[in-house]
């Protein structure tokens, strides 16, 4: 039986490791947030399935990293403004020989968690499944993606652990175009549907969120382009759109954080791109707006 360590409480963590215990593994949880913590201790992990069915799976959690020391692979999940925490946690208690993959939003947690643990023991993936958070411990899945891995010597091993437990996974040889193609999808949708307070799909229907989203995929886009990154799409625009098309019902995560009033992401994403621009001299003025509108929500 794997030990896995899944690093985080939100929706996706808890997708994880709902869905790993289900298919075997042993699995802990590491957070800060207090109330999951205790509903992941006393009910499990609980997962409403795409067809309203509610899975309980049995999940220690726990805010110590000094009790995760008998872990064979890590499951990075928090937001990229945790990754720093995270990353010294890790250091504190994962073994020397466990991996740590990181399948979060934005740019930059690789490296952050290369500098705490060395760079043979951090992998790098995107993951494009979804899931909405309801409350402490308890997630509802938003439906099936894909999760790509960078080639790794060891990354066969976290592809059968992740295949075991039904997400379908792709190894391919180049994943920080993938991480750029995720960031081009992420700058257009998220922070349009956290100002706006939409679903996804909503940015179809009125023309000049469509417009507004358009904009900002071709900016990332050219980022992307200007920095040599190929991306894993001809057109950002139809890609966006498809994406919206296919996630209409669901909520984006940095909307989800608005409602909690909780951070977002929006430094790691529209001001990762914002910043890679002007490293690359290249113009991107509607992502630095999203930048500051998102920020302003919280008077940053």
């Amino acid at each position: 039986m794997k030990k896995v360590l899944v690093v985080g409480t939100g929706a996706l963590a808890t997708l994880f490791a709902a869905r790993l215990a289900a298919a075997g593994s042993q699995v802990m949880m590491l957070g800060t947030w207090k109330n999951a913590l205790e509903a992941l201790n006393r009910d499990g992990a609980r997962l409403v399935t795409a067809d309203g069915v509610e899975m309980r799976l049995p999940v220690r959690a726990t805010d110590d990293p000094a009790s995760c020391t008998e872990i064979d692979l890590a499951l990075v999940l928090v937001k990229s403004w945790q990754t720093e925490q995270a990353a010294q946690k890790l250091s504190v208690g994962l073994p020397a020989s466990a991996l740590a993959v990181t399948l979060q939003n934005g740019l930059g947690n690789r490296e952050i968690l290369a500098r705490a643990l060395g760079e043979a023991r951090v992998l790098l993936g995107v993951c494009t499944y979804g899931a909405t958070l309801l409350g402490p411990g308890l997630a509802r899945s938003g439906g099936e993606g894909v999760l790509s891995l960078e080639a790794h010597p060891l990354v066969g091993e976290v592809e059968c652990l992740l295949r075991g437990a039904g997400f379908r996974v792709d190894i391919v040889p180049d994943a920080n175009a993938l991480v750029w193609g995720k960031l081009v999808i992420n700058a257009a949708i998220n922070p349009l549907t956290a100002l706006l307070r939409v679903s996804n799909g909503e940015l179809l229907n009125r023309p000049a969120a469509r417009r507004v989203m358009s904009a900002l995929a071709r900016e990332a886009a050219a980022v992307a382009a200007a920095g040599g990154v190929n991306l894993p799409f001809a057109d950002p625009v139809m890609a966006v759109e498809e994406v919206a098309r296919r996630t209409a019902a669901n909520c984006s995560s940095m909307f989800q954080d608005v409602k909690r009033g909780a951070p977002t992401e929006i430094d790691s994403i529209c001001g990762a791109v914002t910043r890679a621009a002007q490293e690359r001299g290249v113009p991107a003025p509607v992502n630095w707006t999203m930048w500051q509108l998102v920020n302003a929500l919280y008077g940053s």
